[in-house]
């Protein structure tokens, strides 16, 4: 008895999790690293990259995997690129694409996401820059109900996935168009100081997500929209240290995720080809998350463990999720003598 009492209470708190999940992110799959995952964080963010004409990047990340015999699962790949520049006094666009794909949990309910971005950046003045996108891309949705159990199929024992469940879906396939919008300002008074602000809406079109054709009534099966603001910053204290405060802010309907930190960058090899990252973050109500990562030239790798705090940590052992991030920042041509500078802090001469 005692062991099915706690059982019960894992199983009850597990599903509470996941609807909360459901509820809230289910639509919108999301990194602990969002200053790694610019498209996906800002539609304006494309084709904006401190020290490049092009960016590419891929991030991963398992969640669960203490507490689930199939883990979260969600991968993105992104690139993106600036065209139409002429010099630093000047606007340009960026144009760029992510996929998303996530695979969640035993029923294996599959997310794949494809969007293309644009976006125009002007300067204004010497100072600062006003930066607008959007992106436009369609979705997918699919889940295996064969390993999922229902309420009604529990024999006061154990869920008999024998026994005959009321829970029929109309459909296990479902594709929509979706679109965000966004906007950026970034202020960079000097060399060593950058500052940045953005907000964005995700779902503008509010598309319907629905496994069932007939909903109950009154019911909404569109997908509300989720409004995201972030703030950041980079200032370089001397030719070995650079630090980059970050905070993000995103809320859907009433469920919301704040994520404050900094992390700094050392110069280990004088020149910046070779940097040691390291950070630590916090996500309120949630799980502290520290950093680590490398840069070599054209590449950054970043590292990041999500410990949770939460009343989850009694049963995954404070063991929530691991996170990492490649991106590679490239000139299509570095003997151009006209390429715009740098707006923001860095090593490099």
């Amino acid at each position: 008895m005692k062991n099915f009492k706690r059982y019960f209470s894992r199983l009850l708190l597990l599903t509470c999790g996941l609807w909360l999940s459901a509820d809230s992110f289910s639509q919108d799959l999301h990194f602990s690293q969002f200053m790694n995952s610019p498209l996906l964080t800002n539609p304006a963010n494309t084709g904006f990259m401190p020290e490049g004409d092009y960016r590419i990047g891929i991030n991963y990340r398992n969640q669960w995997s203490a507490i689930m015999q199939v883990p979260y699962k969600t991968m993105s790949a992104f690139g993106d690129m600036q065209i139409m520049k002429a010099n630093k006094d000047q606007g340009w666009m960026g144009i760029g694409g992510v996929i998303l794909h996530d695979v969640a949990g035993s029923g294996n309910l599959t997310s794949t996401k494809i969007y293309g971005s644009v976006a125009y950046h002007q300067t204004l003045g010497y100072s600062s820059l006003l930066s607008l996108g959007f992106n436009l891309g369609w979705a997918n949705k699919q889940i295996n109900t064969t390993n999922l159990r229902f309420p009604d199929q529990f024999d006061g024992h154990f869920f008999d996935n024998k026994i005959p469940t009321g829970v029929v879906l109309d459909r296990n396939n479902l594709s929509y168009f979706d679109m965000q919008v966004g906007m950026n300002y970034a202020y960079f008074p000097t060399n060593n100081i950058y500052l940045n602000g953005g907000f964005s809406a995700f779902h503008v079109n509010r598309p319907n997500e629905s496994f069932f054709e007939n909903p109950s009534p009154g019911a909404d099966m569109r997908v509300p929209i989720r409004y995201t603001g972030f703030l950041n910053g980079s200032f370089k204290l001397n030719d070995e240290w650079i630090v980059n405060p970050n905070v993000y802010y995103s809320r859907q309907t009433t469920v919301y995720e704040l994520v404050g930190g900094a992390n700094a960058h050392y110069n280990l090899s004088g020149d910046g080809d070779m940097t040691l990252i390291g950070g630590l973050y916090y996500r309120y109500n949630d799980a502290v998350i520290p950093m680590i990562g490398l840069g070599l030239r054209d590449y950054t790798f970043s590292f990041t463990y999500d410990a949770t705090m939460s009343s989850l940590k009694a049963f995954n052992n404070t063991r929530g999720a691991f996170e990492f991030s490649l991106i590679k920042q490239g000139l299509f041509d570095q003997f151009n003598g006209n390429r715009r500078q740098s707006l923001c802090p860095t090593f490099r001469q």
